[in-house]
This record gives C-alpha cells, sequence and structure tokens, in this order.
C-alpha cells in the first residue's frame, strides 16, 4: 500500500504553493492538477520507480495498491512504465453520492427506501455521477437539480460545494470530488480579474497548507495517545483492506479503480487513467467497459488528461520542455499567466526543489 507524501508538508507543500503565489497564481489543493499537482507528480514518481524495482525482485506478481496524489499522474505511470500489477485508489467515488444527498438534505428520505444505484465514470476527482436512482427506481437528479440550483442562486448560502452544482447547471452532472478540489481544475472560478467568484462559490484558497499544519498537530496528539497505550481502531470504507479480503476469500467485491483506458470509456486516449468501476475476486481486478461520456463530460476529462499525459512524459524522459508543456496547457495556470511567466515560475520551481527532482534537460 502506497501513501506517502515526498517532500512532506516543509518543504515541498509549501514551495508548490508559495512560488506560484509570486506569479500571482493562487490554489485551493494543489495535489492533484495545476502546478501543485504537477511538481507533486514529478518529486513522487522517482521514487514509485525505486518501489517498483524491488517489488520486481521480491514480490513481481503482487499489486501496488497506490493511495498517493497525483493519482492519474501516478496510476498511469505505474500502469504504463512498470510490470507491476498495480490500481489507483481514492475514497471520493465511494462518499459522492451520500456527499450529495446529505448536502441537500436527501440522504435520510432516499436511504430509508434502501441503497441507492449508481453509475460513476471520468478520471480520478472529476469522475462523473451519471446516474442516480433511489431503491424503487426513481431518478434522483431532478430533485437534485431544482435543490442545487436554489443554493446557487441564494446570495446568502454558506454551502461550501457550489462548484460541483454549477458543474450539474453548465456540464448536466455532479462529480466526485469536492468543490474545493474542482475550483482549480479548470479555467472557471479562481480567476484574479473576478476576484469576487471566490466569495461567490465560497472557494478556500491555501486550503491544503492549513489542513497540512492541523494534521501534522493531530498526528503528535495521537501519538502521544498511542505511547501511552490508547489505541482503538475500526474498519473503514477505504478499499484497501476489502480488497486485500476479496483476493484472497474469493469474494466479490465492487470498487471505483483508476486504471490504464483498455477501452473502457471510449471517447477518451487509450494511455489516459481512468476511473471506472472495477470487480475483485481471486483473479485480481477487472475492470468494466463504461462506453462514452457524454461529449461536455469527456472534454473537461480532456483538459485534466492532457496535463497527466504531459507530466508523465516529463518524469520518463526527464525533458524540461514537457514541464512547461504540461503548465502550459494546465486549464488553471494557462488562464492565468502568459507563456513566458509559465516557464519562468517552471524554473523557479525546478530551483527551489532542488534534490527532490532529478535532473532535467
Amino acid at each position: 500500500i502506497n501513501a506517502i507524501q515526498v517532500g512532506l508538508y516543509d518543504p515541498c507543500t509549501i514551495i508548490d504553493f508559495e512560488v506560484p503565489k509570486k506569479y500571482g497564481l493562487r490554489q485551493t489543493i494543489g495535489d492533484t492538477l495545476g502546478i501543485g499537482g504537477i511538481f507533486r507528480a514529478l518529486r513522487t514518481i522517482p521514487v514509485l520507480e525505486d518501489f517498483t524495482r524491488d517489488m520486481e525482485k521480491v514480490c513481481p506478481d503482487a499489486y501496488f495498491l497506490n493511495y498517493t496524489n497525483p493519482m492519474a499522474m501516478l496510476a498511469g505511470y505505474l500502469q504504463r512504465f512498470t510490470p507491476i500489477k498495480s490500481v489507483g485508489l481514492c475514497h471520493s467515488v465511494q462518499v459522492c453520492s451520500s456527499h450529495l444527498l446529505k448536502k441537500l438534505g436527501m440522504w435520510d428520505e432516499v436511504i430509508a427506501k434502501g441503497p441507492v444505484k449508481e453509475k460513476i465514470a471520468g478520471i480520478n476527482h472529476m469522475a462523473w455521477l451519471l446516474e442516480l436512482y433511489d431503491a424503487e427506481g426513481n431518478d434522483l437528479y431532478p430533485e437534485i437539480r431544482r435543490r442545487a440550483f436554489a443554493r446557487l442562486d441564494d446570495p446568502n448560502t454558506d454551502d461550501k460545494d457550489l462548484v460541483r452544482y454549477e458543474y450539474i447547471r453548465r456540464l448536466g452532472y455532479y462529480c466526485t470530488e469536492s468543490s474545493e478540489h474542482n475550483a482549480e481544475y479548470n479555467n472557471f472560478f479562481i480567476k484574479s480579474k473576478y476576484p469576487e467568484l471566490i466569495d461567490r462559490y465560497n472557494i478556500p484558497l491555501d486550503e491544503y497548507p492549513r489542513r497540512c499544519v492541523n494534521q501534522i498537530a493531530g498526528w503528535k496528539a495521537a501519538k502521544e495517545h498511542y505511547l501511552a497505550g490508547d489505541i482503538t481502531h475500526s474498519r473503514t470504507h477505504e478499499y484497501a483492506s476489502y480488497i486485500m479480503e476479496s483476493m484472497v476469500t474469493n469474494t466479490p467485491y465492487r470498487i471505483g479503480g483508476n486504471v490504464l483506458n483498455k477501452g473502457l470509456i471510449t471517447n477518451l486516449p487509450a494511455e489516459a487513467c481512468v476511473e471506472v468501476p472495477c470487480l475483485v475476486d481471486n483473479a485480481g481486478i477487472q475492470p468494466t467497459v463504461v462506453g462514452r461520456l457524454p461529449l461536455q463530460c469527456a472534454a473537461m476529462n480532456m483538459t485534466n488528461i492532457n496535463v497527466q499525459l504531459l507530466t508523465i512524459e516529463a518524469a520518463v524522459t526527464k525533458k524540461k520542455e514537457h514541464i512547461y508543456q504540461a503548465a502550459m496547457l494546465d486549464p488553471h495556470t494557462g488562464s492565468e499567466l502568459n507563456i513566458d511567466t509559465i516557464k519562468k515560475m517552471v524554473d523557479d520551481l525546478i530551483e527551489a526543489h532542488g534534490d527532490y527532482l532529478p535532473k532535467y534537460h
């Protein structure tokens, strides 16, 4: 199980946020896409390469379960450029429908009828909730749209999920990852020329550094509890332990997995890493074919896939030009900065990361 953060909060996450900020580029999370996601991938992929070399020698048939972000870049690299069996795991698929229904005050009534029926596919952090029905077969989207649009039209709402509600309004579908994440995956919401959008959509700039500080404090407190013998735990909804159980006991289990797109989503590239339903049993992880996404959803995914593929290309070839290209084609970065400024920012980030990055030419 891979759940690492290369470079930690200090210095690398600080670098990911503070250097771009000097150029007027603001971020919320910076771990999946954008300039922060690009550099997180570039410093993590060499470590994954080391891991897989060791696995080739000692456990070539084992699965590599990746939880580390940027998921699509790392899982895509693993599945294209290493011989190890791997899958990318993210809980955003697991909590997507329940989060939406709870936020809109629909959960209790819906779940009282039984489990919901959902269909989710796309890419990590931007997989689309394509269908959502209650246990009696009623389509929940009409009422979801009515309530979501009412929140969007309320100038006094404190709802933190307005970006994803806007996705429903403009693109037709809700997506899996939070609004603070998705605010920086496009060129729509964080715009220096329109600062009023930050308040309008309740966008928390610099959110991830704040979380890091709080998490580090929480880890220190937890350490003291553990050292004192105060250790309790319970099984969570995270996929990894259920995958292990399923493979060992041959008990079928379904996950939303990040896998190479071998004809699974037909209007996305074959080399893209996609997030689709997968069956797990003693035969391993078997992705299912989804077919075509709605055109506008595939188009949104492609704006992210472009960056993911170029970042992987940079990591594999060690060519600096591909880092520049990934940053130029990033929707948020490219909408805020000109080409020359992007190049200079990338050079400054490479220098600031020092030995956390390999040498590029």
